[in-house]
């Protein structure tokens, strides 16, 4: 049996898909829920950039922007050195509903990795993803 690929989470949220986009693809928005300081040039090829308090940072590409329901991303895997080629996708999907915005967030390449390192990875990102929807949750809600 191989190793799982991809983390996908979904939350309801009780904002219109154009106040979850903006959270989603603007410096703004990202270095407010996302990480601390960010960057991002919104188009496909264009480069983005989260840092954290910590001194983590995550160097990203733009992948896919098609506004205001999907937008995806190519970034490092936590826990190899900077300079390894792989990257995991990740992808959110905006769905207006009746009372706001289903956001579903699908983070995928996990495979590709050894056991060790698929282990940290996918582990770290699993537990990252919840965390970090709850303080976009928390931080749609607060504004």
């Amino acid at each position: 049996m191989g190793f799982p690929d991809r983390i996908e989470r979904t939350v309801e949220l009780a904002h219109p898909p154009a106040t979850v986009w903006a959270a989603l693809t603007t410096a703004e928005g990202l270095a407010s829920w996302f990480g601390q300081v960010a960057t991002i040039d919104l188009h496909p090829g264009g480069p983005a950039r989260m840092s954290w308090a910590n001194g983590h940072t995550a160097r990203m590409r733009v992948e896919r922007v098609e506004e205001p329901t999907v937008f995806g991303f190519t970034w490092q895997i936590n826990g190899l050195p900077d300079d390894d080629p792989r990257r995991t996708y990740v992808e959110f999907t905006l769905e207006p509903t009746g009372t706001g915005t289903r956001l579903t967030v699908v983070e995928s390449g996990f495979a590709q990795l050894p056991e060790d390192a698929h282990r940290t990875a996918y582990r770290g990102n699993t537990d990252g993803w919840a965390k970090e929807l709850g303080e976009l949750v928390a931080y749609l809600d607060a504004a």
